[in-house]
């Protein structure tokens, strides 16, 4: 599964588990139980207003015992731990950060591309052509080879099908060649831009008057 698929499964369900809390928090303090004749879960504790979340004997249950503070900190790092495992993962590149770039007239010599180089002048090609207003080139790993995803957002009015000849002809297999790739795959996105309505001088100078009464 890649990384955005494990962040949307975490993401749901953790908002699902704070749904449900919330959901029964809220039950117990507006006395919904009571008012709808409905049961509550065994092992929820908010049943009415005047309860707390948390009941004395709860918090006090195993104070006393040795390993209740070991525990908590223990439990406490783990979770500071993987949170900040978690928001290292998320701000690395998901992408290769350099490419191998063959060297057949030279045996013996590696030669590596950094991966933003290569996106760069994709972008470089790929801005340059007609009717492209804004572009954005990542370089990620695939299954066997490198692999393109490209977001072009063009002019209104913009041809789709003539960006995606001129991308494949032009920025992308330039790209294929400088690798020494026999293929590379890629993934555009294409967005056109809706035209705005011209507004007139008569229209801009029009103004809403309050109605009166």
């Amino acid at each position: 599964m890649s990384r955005t698929g494990v962040n949307r499964v975490l993401l749901g369900v953790v908002g699902a588990v704070l749904l449900v809390a919330g959901v029964l928090v809220l039950a117990g303090g507006l006395d919904l139980y009571r008012r709808l004749g409905a049961d509550p879960p065994d092992w929820w504790p908010l049943t009415s207003p005047d309860q707390p979340v948390v009941s004395g004997r709860s918090r006090t249950r195993w104070v006393a015992q040795a390993w209740w503070w070991p525990t908590v900190i223990a439990g406490l790092a783990v979770l500071v731990v993987a949170t900040a495992w978690w928001l290292v993962v998320q701000l690395r590149r998901s992408g290769p950060t350099t490419v191998a770039v063959p060297t057949p007239g030279v045996p013996g010599l590696r030669l590596r591309l950094r991966a933003r180089a290569l996106e760069e002048a994709v972008e470089t090609g790929t801005v340059a052509l007609p009717e492209v207003e804004r572009v954005g080139v990542r370089l990620v790993r695939g299954p066997r080879h490198p692999r393109l995803r490209a977001a072009v957002r063009m002019t209104p009015g913009g041809d789709p099908d003539a960006l995606a000849q001129h991308f494949e002809t032009g920025p992308r297999t330039g790209a294929r060649a400088s690798l020494g790739l026999p293929e590379l795959p890629a993934d555009l996105r294409i967005r056109v831009v809706a035209a705005r309505p011209e507004v007139t001088g008569r229209q801009r100078g029009r103004r809403k008057h309050p109605r009166v009464v």
